[in-house]
């Protein structure tokens, strides 16, 4: 990682995500894009000072913030030594405002205000590490398919030309394979109908290991 993750940075950015979840269980995977140990070791902790509350789902643990944890999230984000020092996502980010407006009595939100804060943000923050492009990887592979009932099974070139000229294309296969490594989604062969040569190209290819036209989300 760029930075070293401190207890204080890992910690809330877990009760973040978990908060913008709106007191909906989630799984690890949904919320954390790294398999740094601090954001383990973080959730360790929270669980044991009962900030969040873990419960069993089907074969995976289910995570969920507190009222405890509210009240650490709010103390974690005024700290002065908690601060980002990478590019951490449009979900961080908009997770972020939505908590700041609601701490200062702003919290009456429409769906429309929530999508346009979030198109100001697409296409106009370079995503510059593996943490950004993993949240934004996912958050595409979601969106894209619930629109087109996609299956569970995202083109990898779709998601490429979503993300667009936001980072390079090194960088995208680079971290696209990082995420699979981290077991957060499978990266997968077969055919694509009538695929096209730059649709080829803007899938990814495995040093020795042929091309992966399909992302599935673990």
């Amino acid at each position: 990682m760029a930075q070293k993750v401190t207890p204080l940075y890992a910690e809330t950015l877990v009760l973040l995500w978990l908060w913008s979840f709106k007191d909906t269980p989630a799984s690890r995977s949904k919320f954390i894009t790294s398999s740094t140990k601090a954001y383990k070791d973080a959730i360790a902790r929270l669980v044991e000072s009962q900030s969040i509350e873990a419960t069993k789902g089907r074969g995976t643990s289910l995570y969920e913030i507190t009222a405890a944890g509210k009240e650490q999230l709010a103390h974690g984000l005024t700290n002065e030594d908690f601060s980002f020092s990478t590019n951490v996502g449009a979900k961080t980010v908009n997770a972020l405002l939505t908590w700041y407006r609601q701490a200062h009595g702003q919290s009456d939100f429409g769906n429309g205000s929530q999508a346009q804060t979030n198109g100001s943000s697409n296409g106009k923050v370079d995503i510059d590490s593996y943490e950004a492009f993993a949240e934004q990887a996912l958050e595409t592979y979601d969106q894209l398919n619930q629109d087109y009932n996609l299956d569970d099974l995202v083109p990898i070139y779709r998601i490429r030309r979503e993300l667009g000229d936001r980072l390079s294309r090194q960088n995208f296969n680079e971290w696209l394979l990082e995420v699979q490594a981290n077991d957060l989604v499978q990266l997968m062969g077969g055919d694509l109908p009538n695929v096209t040569q730059d649709q080829l190209e803007d899938s990814v290819a495995i040093p020795g290991g042929g091309t992966r036209f399909y992302m599935k989300r673990l």
